[in-house]
Parts: C-alpha cells; structure tokens; sequence
C-alpha cells in the first residue's frame, strides 16, 4: 500500500534510504509523520524521482546511500531529478547488534532513512564532476606501477625457476630494466624448455606497462600545470619528500584544503591519527588509525622517510621519537608534522621555507 493520491506533501521532508546495488535498489521512504515503505526497483534516478512524485508529490526529497562502487554517479544522478541527496561512509552509520545478525537489503536502507531523518548522518565530501577524472587518472597510475612490478616481478621469479644467472654487468640491481637489460632478455635467455612463450609473453607485458606508465606519467604531469592545480602543486613540492606524484595525489584526493578545520582533521583524513582501543584492564595503542584515505596515508608516510634526510627540524623531530619508540612508530610521528605543513601550504598559500641539512 503507498500513500493516498490524495495527500499533498507540500513542503514536506521525505526521507529516502537507497541500498544501492548493480541491477537493483531497496528503497525506504520515511515521511515527517512517521510513515514508512519499502520496495525494490530498478538501479534508476528517474524511476524513482516518478515515484516520489507520484505518491509524495511536492514534498522535498532527501536522499542517503552508502560510499561504494557506484561512486559519486547515483548521486548526480539524483539532483539532476531534484532530490537533495548525502553519501555517507558505511562505518559512520549508527548499528546496533540487531543490525549484524539481521542483515538485509532492507533492514540496511531502512537504517539509513531512519539515521537521515534523525539527523544522526554526516556526508562524505562531494567531488566536482570536473575533477573526478583527474583523480581517476592519478590513481591509475599508482595501479598501472603497482601491476608493472608485479610482472616484473613474476620475470624474475621465472628465471629464478629456471637456473638462470645474471651476467657481471647486471649484478647490480639499478641496471635491471634497463633497455640492455631487456634485450638480454629477449634475444640471449634460454630456459630449461627448449621454447620461452612463457618468458616472451611477460616481457611483452612488462613493455606494454612501461608504455603505458610512462603515457599517464606524462598526463599527470601536463595536469599539475592546469590552472586549478599550478600555484598549488607548486606549493606543495617546495616541501622536501614530496615529489609530482604524492603532491598531484593530495590535491585530486582531498579537494578543497578549507574544508578542513583544523590539522588533526585533515591528519584523520590521511589517516594518520593514533587510534586506541580500552576494554577493562586491556588498552590497544596504535600509531595509525584503519580508516582514512588509502591513497594517500603510504605516500605521506614515504615522503616522511626523504623529508628527514633534508629537512633539519624533521631530521631532529626523528631522532627524539626514536628515543621513545620504534622507527616505524616514529616515521608515522613524523608524517603527522609533515601532514600539518601540507595543510598549512595549501592554506596559505604560501611555499615552504626549511633549515637545509648540508
């Protein structure tokens, strides 16, 4: 049963809660009274914008989801039909035991249109459409590195296999991939096998990888010189330990540095904040918290590593956390200072200024 046809929700909030998935949507529709249904439907903005209007015609729609693999394209999708929508982090919906051992498509949408209307949510950032893609394309060449060392990997692993042993002038590991090195590949390996598909058939990935590595290198970079991003990323490699990488990283992943009101803000973003669990007499420490941005919290943490080698004051901040604690625990202190400088440059606007080691 929906509501009467007869009703007229002029000015009224509706609550909507979408468990969204691939080839379906369950849809709970709350009103201010208290009134409530569910149904599934079609992965559609537009057929559920017909049926908002139909059964809850003028009232003002508000939608929430959960962050996931649909991305930021549902919620486009929904203002376009004029319902005001939020993306909300699975982990910040409120659950309660109940919750986990019934779990339905149902039971979770009807979560999220309670939660929304009781005003217990708080969105995840919204991206401009313009921007997406430039982040999309950072974060692919983070991927496409990721899988060019695995096939390298995976050649090394085969001659390892097969007995094979590097020449003199390849004992060093800094000459591994190089075009010399590659041609010895090619043209002077022989396996255990009389034929090498298997050794040829990675090479030409590792190739088609470099190549392609190389092209959104070049991409990357020629972004760093747009207009949105100069002055920024500019800022940004003034800091030592950070190179084009980790800078364009930062500014396609965290947007607009003011929403972020103060440093441990944006450290949580990175997900560099300790994270602490007590229960009774047992008390869990940690240097890093699970949640945070993936993208962005190993690069800070790497950058921490070169800023110390030319940095003083972070060369000094090291050595004292070293007294205390591991060097792993202390990097990830030191991350913490540089994550604060990178939020005080974007702010700024203003370059880095640094006591040089000699």
């Amino acid at each position: 049963m929906v509501q009467s046809k007869g009703i007229n929700f002029n000015g009224q909030n509706i609550y909507i809660g979408i468990d969204v998935h691939l080839k379906s949507w369950s849809v709970t529709i709350i009103t201010e009274s208290g009134y409530k249904r569910t149904h599934s439907q079609r992965p559609s903005a537009k057929e559920l914008f017909e049926h908002l209007k139909k059964h809850y015609p003028n009232g003002k729609y508000q939608a929430v989801y959960e962050s996931g693999f649909s991305g930021y394209s549902t919620y486009y999708a929904l203002k376009e039909h004029g319902i005001e929508c939020m993306i909300i982090h699975a982990a910040d919906v409120p659950t309660s035991q109940y919750d986990h051992v019934m779990k339905t498509d149902t039971i979770d949408s009807e979560k999220l249109a309670k939660s929304l209307r009781g005003g217990l949510l708080r969105g995840i950032y919204i991206r401009d459409k313009e921007e997406l893609d430039d982040r999309s394309l950072v974060r692919l060449r983070k991927t496409l590195q990721k899988q060019l060392g695995g096939y390298k990997s995976r050649v090394k692993h085969l001659l390892y296999n097969n007995g094979i042993d590097y020449p003199d002038c390849f004992e060093n590991s800094r000459s591994h991939w190089s075009n010399r090195f590659i041609y010895w590949l090619e043209n002077e390996v022989k396996l255990l096998s009389s034929t090498r598909h298997s050794l040829d058939l990675l090479l030409e990935q590792v190739k088609l990888f470099r190549r392609n590595l190389l092209k959104a290198t070049r991409m990357v970079r020629d972004l760093s010189k747009k207009s949105l991003y100069s002055q920024r990323y500019e800022n940004l490699i003034s800091i030592p330990g950070i190179g084009i990488v980790t800078a364009m990283s930062i500014l396609t992943e965290i947007g607009a540095a003011s929403r972020f009101h103060n440093q441990r803000e944006f450290a949580s973003f990175l997900g560099l904040i300790p994270s602490c669990h007590s229960s009774g007499e047992s008390i869990v420490n940690t240097e890093k918290t699970f949640r945070g941005n993936k993208h962005l919290g190993t690069l800070v943490i790497e950058s921490a590593w070169i800023s110390i080698r030319h940095d003083r004051a972070m060369a000094m901040a090291y050595g004292e956390y070293c007294k205390r604690m591991k060097g792993q625990e202390a990097i990830i202190r030191v991350a913490r200072k540089m994550s604060n400088r990178i939020l005080s440059v974007l702010k700024s606007g203003k370059k880095y200024q640094y006591d040089k080691i000699r």
